[in-house]
């Protein structure tokens, strides 16, 4: 549809989950050979109802339920993608990906450089993640630099509804494979306004969500709403706050990261996963090699911990709260 046709540039709020519904419904609008398919994601509209209503509009030859299968699920897609279309598939939840594993890393992020660019591979993975909703196991997962540390398959996790949908778009646009993680925490916790018809966002780039002098807090996914609010404490005591969404976390955006800690001096990173081998040790070995000159004080994690995530009476314990994240930003102040 031509963008004449639309209402081009509205702004409407919408929370997490309904622009990922609306970026599904535009992308699908807009390219005959985007289709969706997943667990009870046509008929039921998803355990999460990102899929809503998309049945009823596009056809069941466009929005496919599956098995429950998520070694099929994967596989399907990288076929369809290999020989044209568009496919974005949901698991539906990250703790389940496993099994699609191989098909991941084995096929879909290696099918360029397998074909030396003959087919591409032009699907998304769609998977809620994260805790902070008293799920049962195997429902709060944030296993993100397993899927970082593969090449050829992008990892993107939005942070807002406006990132949700921008990303979104240009994740299904992107000719390569794309995990895309939502962070369920975030799904309905706020509406917010959202250019409906804008351009979709940039892959690959970090985003500066508040400008500050003092100390770089750098964060990503549903992280970023106690990141934000660390921020405010942190302003109440002087202290001005540079916070970064990373938002892509493969390929890294090193150039935002490093130029952020070179106008600080200090970094606190913050992330739900826990600490060992977490992503944030990868950004602060980028930041130690590239911008060790300019940091006034160690690098600060503030991670969840290496334990499996705890059943709902215990998760708040588990997650980054608030507190830590300021905690660590005067550690880093006060060296």
């Amino acid at each position: 549809m031509h963008s004449a046709q639309r209402d081009s540039q509205v702004a409407i709020p919408l929370n997490l989950v309904e622009a990922i519904n609306r970026a599904l419904r535009q992308a699908m609008e807009d390219d005959d050979s985007v289709v969706l398919l997943g667990e009870d994601i046509a008929t039921n509209g998803g355990v999460f109802r990102a899929t809503e209503g998309l049945k009823e509009h596009f056809g069941l030859r466009r929005v496919m339920d599956t098995p429950l299968a998520e070694n099929l699920i994967a596989g399907m897609s990288v076929g369809m993608a290999s020989q044209g279309l568009k496919p974005v598939a949901e698991i539906q939840f990250m703790g389940f990906i496993y099994a699609a594993l191989e098909q991941l890393i084995s096929h879909a992020a290696r099918l360029r450089n397998r074909t030396r660019g003959r087919l591409s591979c032009p699907l998304v993975i769609r998977a809620p993640f994260g805790g902070g909703i008293h799920a049962p196991e195997h429902h709060s997962e944030s296993t993100e630099a397993l899927f970082a540390h593969v090449p050829g398959l992008r990892v993107v996790i939005p942070s807002s509804p406006a990132r949700a949908y921008g990303l979104l778009r240009a994740a299904i646009a992107c000719p390569d494979p794309v995990l895309f993680l939502e962070p369920k925490r975030l799904y309905r916790l706020q509406r917010l306004p959202v250019a409906i018809d804008d351009e979709p966002l940039p892959l690959d780039r970090c985003f500066t969500l508040r400008a500050g002098e003092d100390v770089s807090l750098i964060s990503w996914g549903a992280m970023i709403h106690e990141t934000l609010a660390a921020a405010d404490q942190l302003a109440e005591d002087g202290i001005k706050a540079d916070v970064i969404d990373v938002a892509t976390l493969n390929p890294l955006d090193r150039d935002t990261l490093i130029a952020t800690a070179g106008k600080t001096g200090r970094v606190v990173i913050v992330h739900e996963a826990p600490f060992t081998g977490g992503f944030g040790a990868e950004i602060a070995a980028t930041l130690a090699s590239d911008a060790l000159m300019h940091l006034r004080a160690p690098i600060e994690r503030v991670t969840g911990y290496d334990t499996p995530m705890p059943y709902f009476a215990m998760e708040q314990q588990y997650m980054p709260r608030v507190e830590r994240i300021v905690a660590a930003a005067k550690r880093c102040m006060a060296y």
